[in-house]
């Protein structure tokens, strides 16, 4: 099993910078598919954006250019810096990773984009 723990959430106004971050129980080398994920208020949960082990990421168009994610081998970490926020950003963002073939999500952190 793993667990993952979310952190870095809080109220931010229009515009602002936030940046997340997402800590694995266990080395960050042995979990795949690690992603970012967000519930917006009124909506389904939607992905925000991946990393592989290689580095290589993708993100959704609506964050595409302001939002960056990162994962850190040194530090065992994976974070997700998001600027130029905007209130439809607002909602709880959830960390997942893929550990022996099975999906974990962390408990989520809340996001609140507002002026």
């Amino acid at each position: 099993q793993v667990q993952l723990v979310e952190s870095g959430g809080g109220l931010v106004q229009p515009g602002g910078s936030l940046k997340l971050s997402c800590a694995p129980s266990r080395s960050i080398a042995v979990i795949n598919g690690m992603a970012w994920y967000r519930q917006t208020p009124g909506n389904e949960r939607e992905w925000v954006a991946s990393v592989v082990s290689g580095g290589a990421t993708a993100y959704a168009d609506s964050v595409k250019d302001r939002f960056t994610i990162y994962r850190d081998n040194a530090r065992d970490i994976m974070t997700l810096q998001m600027n130029n926020l905007k209130p439809e950003d607002t909602g709880v963002y959830y960390c997942k990773g893929v550990y022996r073939s099975r999906e974990y999500w962390g408990q989520g952190t809340l996001v609140t984009v507002s002026s």
